[in-house]
């Protein structure tokens, strides 16, 4: 099996913060800490994923503080 290519979010920058990475998996999305790739990713199966994906673009998952 390939390995995966992971692509960091647009939004990370290089002086550190919140910064994920997402790669393509078979029927899935792989996210990961790109501070620390080593660690491990959570697996989303492909439908879970466009669900994230959709309310994460929509700006249902930004705090309302």
């Amino acid at each position: 099996m390939p390995r995966p290519t992971w692509r960091k979010a647009t939004r990370s920058t290089a002086q550190g913060g919140n910064c994920v990475e997402l790669a393509a998996l078979p029927s899935a999305l792989g996210v990961r800490d790109s501070k620390h790739p080593d660690a491990g990713h959570l697996t989303l199966p492909a439908k879970a994923a466009t669900a994230f994906l959709t309310q994460a673009k929509s700006g249902t998952l930004d705090p309302h503080w």
